[in-house]
């Protein structure tokens, strides 16, 4: 028995996941699938990932148009689903995202505001579910304009277990 108990506390020492990152809630029980804070102990392993750009929703239409490019809620699935890709070889995955940042171009189809309702509707399929609940810190931004013409780009910061 006290073989068990030191290898347990052996482990808990060595890597537990859990104890590496502290997420801070939003007050008042928000449901909102961000936290207010992410805190990560000085012995975890911390990923820069750089800004992922969508894939066209769909490539046989004419480059640069609607069709071609989507809307936001299209193309953030798209980049969501190359982080998934990129985290396969990380050793990763989205419940180990710490911070985002995301930029939002205004969309021409609505007025020139971003579509913040479209990027919540993929970015929810992914943080704060009941099988991923970890919710990241996170910063939306509109901005002026991205490379190729395109409405999202996300980067990320990941806390990787041990």
């Amino acid at each position: 028995m006290k073989k068990i108990i030191i290898y347990l506390f052996a482990i808990f020492l060595s890597g537990n996941a859990l104890a590496d990152v502290t997420r801070h809630a939003l007050p008042n029980n928000s449901t909102f699938p961000i936290s207010r804070a992410v805190e990560v102990t000085a012995d975890t392993t911390i990923i820069y990932h750089s800004g992922q750009l969508p894939s066209p929703a769909n490539p046989d239409a004419q480059r640069g148009t609607r069709e071609w490019a989507g809307d936001t809620e299209a193309q953030t699935l798209s980049v969501l689903k190359k982080f998934e890709n990129s985290f396969k070889s990380l050793g990763v995955d989205f419940g180990d995202a710490v911070k985002l940042t995301v930029f939002l171009v205004g969309d021409p189809e609505m007025d020139g505001r971003m579509d913040f309702a479209g990027f919540m509707r993929s970015y929810s399929k992914y943080f704060g579910t009941e099988a991923q609940p970890n919710k990241p810190a996170r910063s939306a931004v509109q901005i002026n304009a991205l490379a190729g013409g395109w409405l999202v780009e996300i980067e990320m910061v990941i806390a990787k277990p041990e």
